[in-house]
């Protein structure tokens, strides 16, 4: 091999290398990017996440103290009626306690764009 030819490739040796190395560096900015991307969408993904949570808990807090308050109200129609001898009052109040604890809180849940409306709403009424 004559001192030229070997000069070539060297010189094509170090090109490639130049090369590969520049593609390197053009990969690795590349991933340093989608590395930078899926930690933002993981961040926001969280935040959705939690904020959606936070709104659930919210959610079942007011309705289960509302329900709460709801059953109160009714023993103590259940008290009265039995106290005064009203049995139809007490065959009423009987009824909507039964009928308020069959009914679930979760079955709202299924369209929980109703619920942030509710949730939003500071004048909301709380029916069960």
């Amino acid at each position: 091999m004559s001192k030229m030819a070997a000069f070539v490739s060297g010189a094509d040796a170090l090109q490639q290398l130049i090369a590969h190395y520049f593609e390197y560096k053009q990969m690795a900015e590349q991933e340093r990017r989608n590395r930078r991307e899926i930690k933002a969408w993981e961040k926001e993904s969280l935040a959705k996440i939690k904020a959606q949570s936070d709104l659930l808990m919210e959610y079942l807090d007011r309705s289960f103290d509302e329900r709460s308050k709801i059953f109160q109200q009714l023993f103590d129609v259940v008290d009265i009626a039995i106290a005064s001898g009203n049995n139809e009052q007490l065959g009423l109040a009987l009824h909507s306690i039964t009928e308020l604890a069959k009914s679930s809180p979760f079955k709202e849940l299924a369209n929980l764009s109703s619920v942030q409306a509710a949730l939003a709403d500071p004048n909301h009424e709380w029916k069960f």
